[in-house]
């Protein structure tokens, strides 16, 4: 068949391909006698040309599939790879020399067909190796750039006359020349924008440090005058207290006077001594001088204070202030700067806002500037204690009982009573005054209740004093009345372990309750049945209701997250609070809008409910698999750690404020390994710097901070 274009060529016939070579400007010649130095390609076989429509992608497919065959062909069996020192076998099989030597060594037979084989029946296919040598140079041929093309063709022996590489050597040195310049503008370019950048961001630091220093030097002003004023008012006030004791000595001085010329004897004996002329004017002097030392000094006393070992612990506790503050100042300073910066954003929107300002916000804004109030009450919190000083301390259960897990503790309403409960199956309720006052190894309980099942949670009733409500390990969530020691109801829905129950500030009413089941569920202690109940596909580990609100409660699982639902609305959570790394232990609140969670990652953390954003991470405790406490007040965060300590946080700072680690209860544990005990749960006494704590051995402790 021949071919319509008039080429002569039959279907199936072998054609040459075309090689693309470098640019021939003024070249032509070179060029063309360069392209014959170089072997030809491989022949591809060619279909018949029919219809276009229907045979076009069947012979494209026909031409790649024969040429994969021929490249599996060049492969040798062992390494799958294009062959290298081409040997042949007595078979009639080629293989790398590397690769079927190294078979050999191990089996005498070859990889293809599995006949004996020995090295002794190998043999060098010189034949091959000369194609597959052709064949690489063809196939960098194909894919080589020009450049590649010259070196080749140079490398290969083809001969140039002076003129010819004369003329090369030119154009290259042009073209060399021209990349050079292109490069070195690139260059150049990219080192321009740089500086640019460096510039720009250098240009904003900057300006953010001036910011930083005017508020720095507006603040030292403002704390300045505001000293002084200080020590004016303490000046006032010596002023009026001197003049105070100075008419009151001059009283106590006119009175014995007066007595004296009264009294007949004394008026004779200062007769007889004036008489005598025994006292000379000199010595009067000197007694009348000594005598108003004496009154100074008793002034300064009085004023100043008469025991020098008070001034020495007041330095002392000023020089221990100042070395915590150098210790966190990295910490503190963008502490300042923060609330520094958020103040002077609250002030301009408030000022944007109000067109009429209230004369004592005006005031409070030229005395100490939006922020620095913030940072001074930071500032004093943080610095204020420095350790966890014990107060009390009991002991729960046998001492020679290792079950005496406290798994949680908690304060009444009124915080008179705390109660415990934990592995030992037991409420116990205990008065606070008496274990404080009343310093004993063990102390009885008031009252004791025993339980069913192991128990993981407790929550006093915020309206009625005498209802605590537990959770335990067979998912029964109990009221309890502490006053006849009786359940009053049991609610028995969660199908596995409830980790957590809290009843709710504003309704005290309504209680909540998580578990291993994955549902949280709202109970009335009016009704026997749960009002409701929130499917969360992971294992619940803590809720707690919002203190301002009986619609708003918090939920940490073991997905990581703390989810915040408003139970007017329980089909999705308002957020999802994202940051923990494993499974959230315990969540409570320091205030409406501030949320504190912990987990086993070993941090903290406060989260902004309102804004829904983080607001600090807390790093210091050990909490790796073990529940280990978390209490809060409206300044500070308390929680345990598997290195059987306790940590108080202040809640502007990420690191511990003070710690305080729980030794051995008893002489037997000084022998073993207290390693392996963990804080266990933790409780703040409202309003007050006073913590309970309570580890897995069952000591309890009650600390309060301390300078």
């Amino acid at each position: 068949m021949t071919d319509p274009s008039g080429g002569g060529v039959s279907g199936g016939a072998l054609v040459p391909s075309v090689v693309k070579t470098f640019a021939e400007e003024d070249m032509t010649g070179i060029g063309s006698r360069i392209r014959q130095s170089i072997p030809p390609p491989p022949v591809e076989v060619v279909e018949d040309q029919g219809d276009e429509s229907e045979s076009g992608m069947g012979n494209h497919a026909t031409t790649m599939e024969v040429k994969e065959a021929g490249d599996r062909d060049l492969h040798c069996p062992i390494c799958m790879e294009m062959i290298k020192d081409a040997f042949l076998t007595m078979c009639g099989h080629n293989f790398c020399y590397g690769c079927i030597s190294t078979h050999l060594n191990n089996k005498n037979d070859c990889p293809s067909c599995g006949h004996h084989l020995t090295t002794s029946n190998l043999y060098p296919n010189f034949l091959l190796n000369k194609l597959l040598k052709k064949a690489s140079l063809h196939q960098i041929a194909k894919t080589a750039s020009p450049a590649e093309h010259l070196r080749l063709a140079l490398q290969q022996g083809y001969n140039l006359s002076v003129q010819e590489l004369d003329s090369l050597i030119h154009l290259l040195v042009d073209k060399k020349r021209k990349k050079e310049q292109e490069e070195a503008e690139t260059n150049m370019q990219i080192l321009l924008e740089f500086l640019h950048c460096l510039r720009k961001q250098k240009i904003d630091e900057l300006s953010e440090i001036q910011k930083d220093l005017q508020f720095i030097k507006a603040d030292l002003n403002s704390v300045e005058r505001h000293r002084m004023e200080l020590h004016r008012i303490s000046e006032r006030y010596s002023v009026k207290l001197r003049t105070v004791h100075d008419d009151s000595f001059k009283t106590k001085l006119r009175s014995p006077m007066v007595d004296r010329h009264d009294n007949p004897m004394v008026s004779n004996a200062r007769n007889v001594l004036s008489g005598a002329g025994s006292r000379s004017l000199y010595d009067r002097k000197v007694e009348m001088k000594s005598q108003g030392n004496s009154e100074e000094s008793q002034r300064k006393e009085f004023f100043c204070g008469s025991d020098p070992t008070h001034s020495l612990v007041q330095s002392g506790l000023a020089v221990a202030r100042k070395r915590r503050i150098h210790q966190q100042f990295n910490e503190l300073q963008e502490c300042y700067l923060q609330r520094r910066r958020n103040g002077l954003k609250i002030l301009n929107q408030q000022e944007e806002k109000d067109t009429y300002s209230d004369p004592n916000t005006i005031t409070r804004r030229e005395g100490y500037h939006a922020g620095l109030e913030d940072f001074q009450y930071v500032l004093s919190t943080f610095t204020r204690y420095s350790r966890l000083r014990v107060i009390a301390e009991l002991r729960l259960g046998d001492f020679f009982h290792s079950a005496n897990i406290v798994s949680s503790i908690e304060f009444d309403r009124d915080d008179e009573l705390f109660a415990t409960a934990g592995v030992s199956k037991r409420i116990k309720v205990f008065e606070f005054s008496t274990v404080v006052n009343e310093p004993a190894e063990v102390h009885c309980p008031v009252v004791e209740m025993s339980t069913k099942s192991k128990l993981s949670c407790l929550s006093w009733n915020k309206y009625s004093k005498n209802i605590i409500a537990s959770s335990d390990y067979e998912g029964i969530v109990t009221l309890w009345d502490v006053n006849t020691r009786q359940s009053v109801m049991e609610y028995e829905e969660h199908e596995k372990r409830a980790w957590s129950v809290d009843f709710s500030r504003t309704e005290p009413s309504m209680l909540v309750s998580g578990s291993d089941d994955c549902k949280v569920k709202v109970w009335c202690t009016k009704q026997e049945t749960s009002v409701f109940n929130i499917d969360m596909k992971a294992n619940i580990c803590c809720v707690k209701y919002n203190p301002g609100s009986g619609v708003h409660i918090a939920v940490g699982s073991a997905d990581h997250n703390i989810h915040y639902y408003d139970l007017r609305n329980i089909s999705t959570p308002l957020h999802v609070f994202k940051g923990h790394n494993k499974t959230v232990s315990y969540v409570k609140f320091l205030s409406t809008n501030e949320l504190a969670s912990a987990s086993t990652d070993s941090t903290l953390r406060l989260w902004d409910v309102q804004d829904n954003c983080p607001a600090m991470i807390f790093k210091g405790h050990t909490n790796e698999k073990n529940f280990v406490g978390l209490t809060v007040n409206k300044d500070y965060l308390a929680c345990g750690s598997e290195t059987n300590e306790v940590f108080v946080y202040q809640k502007a700072i990420s690191k511990p404020a003070a710690g305080h680690k729980f030794g051995a209860f008893n002489l037997n544990d000084i022998d073993n390994d207290t390693s392996s005990y963990f804080i266990s749960a933790v409780c703040w006494k409202s309003d007050s710097p006073t913590l309970l704590t309570a580890n897995s051995q069952g000591a309890i402790k009650v600390l309060v901070l301390a300078t």
